[in-house]
């Protein structure tokens, strides 16, 4: 059976139509993460762009097939974990899934997500990374990379954009000896989905999937190139997509002949301020972290 035949034979598990802005991919990687999890699934969304698709619904209702709720910013690890030990003490098995922005996974939610790792809970833990809060108006996360325009990080006279280099979020969640901890794209669909699947089989700890998600709105690009942009983050090893099963690195995509960063960065208008230098330094950057993932999935075998 092909990804495809596989996929349609699914319930859909998101009521029909989108609801996000045109062109976004996160809608895409939510609805096929709900698809793969299946029915037998209580779904948490915190505020951010997909709370208000779908999820949060109109006039007591919702767009969604399962059971959801939409937690606060930063304790969305913590109210899973109380689900799930509910269910656990009843003697039911059941996929409690966080679908939650790089906003609420990084910066607000963290200490609870980090908690329900350390602590081994048996959640799974999506994070779509758009790199920024893009429901409230493009303001910076920890996730933003350096050098982006955002509300919060202007351009101008005085200001280039962000200051600083993104947090390496995926890597901080495979240093807490978690289970399975996996990157993924959109672009790259049947990878993220057998990822999906490896996750639902999982029930000795806390998953942790990274969706590499641009976003056509607040990344300033064309809405019919979402896939393409997605792709190009890939193929620039901007965007590595690998997994650590049981501490074991293996990259999923190996890029040996990728494109000019250059190349991505000006594919979007976040970076069109963007110097020579700038880049220069962004790729060495992308290098280095390349490099050092390389090492350590060798190094495995």
């Amino acid at each position: 059976m092909t990804i495809a035949e596989k996929m349609f034979s699914l319930e859909d598990m998101v009521g029909p139509g989108i609801t996000a802005c045109l062109g976004c991919n996160v809608e895409l990687s939510m609805r096929t993460a709900l698809q793969v999890m299946g029915p037998n699934t209580i779904l948490a969304i915190p505020p951010g762009c997909m709370g208000g698709v779908q999820s949060v619904g109109w006039a007591d209702k919702t767009g969604m097939k399962i059971p959801v709720f939409f937690p606060l910013l930063d304790n969305t690890a913590s109210m899973l974990t109380g689900i799930k030990k509910y269910y656990e003490r009843i003697g039911r098995d059941v996929n409690v899934v966080a679908f939650a922005g790089d906003g609420a996974s990084m910066d607000a939610g963290f200490q609870a997500l980090s908690g329900a790792a350390e602590r081994g809970d048996n959640i799974i833990y999506i994070c779509y990374d758009n790199e920024g809060y893009m429901n409230t108006g493009f303001q910076r996360s920890s996730s933003t990379s350096l050098g982006s325009w955002t509300t919060t990080t202007p351009v101008g006279t005085e200001g280039k954009g962000k200051k600083s280099n993104k947090k390496d979020m995926p890597m901080i969640m495979a240093m807490h000896d978690i289970p399975y901890m996996a990157t993924a794209s959109p672009a790259y669909m049947p990878d993220l989905i057998r990822k999906l699947e490896k996750a639902k089989t999982i029930k000795s700890g806390l998953v942790y999937i990274h969706i590499y998600n641009s976003c056509a709105t607040g990344w300033g690009y064309e809405s019919d190139r979402s896939i393409e942009i997605a792709r190009k983050g890939v193929q620039s090893r901007f965007m590595p997509i690998y997994e650590v099963e049981n501490g074991k690195f293996k990259l999923n995509v190996d890029v040996k002949n990728p494109i000019p960063l250059k190349d991505y960065l000006s594919s979007m208008k976040k970076y069109k301020h963007v110097s020579e230098e700038q880049i220069s330094e962004i790729q060495e950057y992308v290098d280095k972290k390349w490099e050092n993932l390389k090492i350590m999935c060798n190094s495995m075998g």
